[in-house]
C-alpha cells in the first residue's frame, strides 16, 4: 500500500493550504472550472503530488502555484504556505492587476447627478408615456 501523503485529492490540498475555508467551497469551484491542475480542468477526487503545477481562480485574481507538500490536516496559515510556492509570472501578474483596480476610476463618480427624486421619475415617467390620459383606454366622449 502506498503511503497516503505520497498523494491526495485536490479537494483536499486545497482546503488544507487554506485557499478556501470549506472543502465543500473547493469542491464547488472545481465543478465550475476553476482550478486546473497540470493546465487541465479537475474534478474533486483527482490526485495531486508535489510538482504539480495548480492554477486557482478566486474572483478577479488567478493563481499559479507549484506543490511543494501534501498534508492531512488544516494548519495555520504560516504552515499552509509552505505547501505550496507561488511562480514569479503569477506573482507579478496578480500585482499588475492590483494595480490596474488600484488606478481604475471610480465608478461612483460618472454620476453627476446623482439618484433622481420622487418628482424627477415622474416626469422621467410622464415624457415616457405622454400623460395619464394617455394610459386609458376608454373616452369619455359623448
Amino acid at each position: 500500500m502506498a503511503d497516503p501523503l505520497e498523494r491526495q485529492r485536490i479537494d483536499k490540498w486545497l482546503w488544507a493550504a487554506r485557499f478556501f475555508k470549506t472543502r465543500a467551497l473547493a469542491v464547488e469551484q472545481l465543478d465550475h472550472g476553476r482550478v486546473l491542475v497540470n493546465g487541465a480542468s479537475a474534478k474533486p477526487a483527482r490526485e495531486v503530488k508535489p510538482g504539480d503545477t495548480v492554477t486557482v481562480r478566486q474572483g478577479a485574481d488567478v493563481r499559479e502555484v507549484v506543490v511543494l507538500a501534501l498534508s492531512a490536516m488544516r494548519g495555520p496559515a504560516p504552515v499552509a504556505q509552505r505547501l505550496y510556492q507561488e511562480t514569479p509570472h503569477s506573482i507579478a501578474a496578480r500585482e499588475q492587476a492590483g494595480q490596474a483596480r488600484r488606478l481604475a476610476p471610480e465608478p461612483a463618480h460618472a454620476i453627476v447627478q446623482g439618484r433622481p427624486t420622487k418628482r424627477d421619475r415622474r416626469a422621467l415617467d410622464q415624457q415616457q408615456r405622454g400623460g395619464w390620459d394617455d394610459r386609458w383606454s376608454a373616452a369619455l366622449d359623448e
